[in-house]
């Protein structure tokens, strides 16, 4: 019989290793199949490279304040139509130009991708995203 390892007195003179490999063979396979998941990102990012002594890269800031006007690069934008020109003259001028869209947290997401949608119109498609901390929520 293989399960009966004992004798008389009490001393063990085999040890059963079968659960011992099902459970080794279960944390590898966990293991492996984690490790790949972990490697790959979940969201493939366009992230910059740095820029050497002569490079500058050019950037086109939008500001989505809470409260107040829609700012482009620190001027500050009436309508759509203004927005669309200074990103189509952004572009214009440089077609490596990135555009950031910076908004406060508490800015509507439809307005955020209605900004969006207006920089991809003028052709600017290297777009990154930042956040505006505010003095309210500094505590």
């Amino acid at each position: 019989m293989a399960g009966n390892n004992h004798y008389g007195d009490g001393i063990i003179t085999g040890i059963n290793v079968t659960p011992l490999v099902d459970i080794t063979l279960v944390l590898l396979i966990v293991f492996m199949v984690t490790a790949k998941i972990m490697i790959t990102p979940a969201v493939p990012l366009d992230l910059p490279e740095a820029s050497q002594a002569e490079g500058v890269q050019v950037v086109f800031a939008v500001t989505l304040p809470q409260t107040g006007p829609l700012l482009a690069n620190g001027e500050i934008i009436t309508n759509d139509q203004s927005l669309l020109k200074h990103a189509q003259a952004a572009f214009k001028n440089d077609a490596n130009t990135r555009a950031i869209i910076q908004a406060d947290g508490n800015v509507p997401h439809r307005k955020i991708m209605h900004t969006l949608d207006i920089i991809k119109q003028a052709g600017l498609t290297r777009i990154a995203f930042g956040a505006i901390i505010s003095a309210e929520t500094i505590p």
